[in-house]
């Protein structure tokens, strides 16, 4: 592995975190009221507003793909938590332990990209950041078909692993986007 890789991580990790801990302070966990295909429908907006904009190549709203796949990060915490805890009918946790459990999946999905990424020899680093957005998209069109079929898997990964998967996917992108930019510039 990349001797960057885990410092890379960690940096795009803490970027989406602190939004995560601004957006706690700004709303608080009203997000706990979403089922879990509203946070998987979130997650599709904008995976295809980046695609529709790396397609189109010209956006009219002046917020960049950036802000989109921490985002896709964030509402993929949410879903790995709603996951775990299920739905509450109101904002039913503080922003403390919101931030403990986000932390807690970020990590775990850390933990599985090293894994992945010592197996897969670093080959995201050869990937275009399209193909991090059809990748994710096609998780999403997954997800909805497992949703479908009420969390049931006959051989496939489950709804978790494809959400971690996207984590990850989306946290490839930031690396690309905003660490191996300045690390050119």
């Amino acid at each position: 592995m990349n001797k960057n890789t885990a410092s890379q991580f960690e940096e795009v990790i803490t970027y989406c975190r602190n939004i995560f801990e601004d957006k706690q302070k700004d709303y608080g966990t009203a997000w706990r009221i979403l089922r879990l295909a509203s946070l998987t429908d979130q997650i599709y907006i904008k995976a295809n507003r980046i695609r529709s904009i790396q397609v189109k190549e010209v956006q009219l709203v002046d917020e960049g793909v950036i802000p989109e796949f921490v985002g896709i990060v964030n509402y993929s915490v949410m879903a790995l938590i709603q996951l775990d805890l299920g739905v509450a009918e109101s904002a039913d946790m503080n922003a403390a332990n919101a931030i403990d459990l986000h932390t807690k999946k970020l990590k775990e999905a850390r933990d599985l990209m090293f894994s992945k990424n010592h197996d897969y020899d670093e080959a995201w680093r050869n990937m275009r950041v399209s193909s991090f957005t059809d990748i994710i998209l096609m998780k999403l069109l997954r997800i909805k078909q497992i949703e479908d079929n009420q969390g049931q898997t006959v051989v496939s990964e489950g709804l978790d692993a494809n959400y971690q998967d996207i984590i990850n996917y989306s946290l490839f992108a930031l690396i690309k986007l905003i660490i191996e930019k300045q690390e050119d510039a």
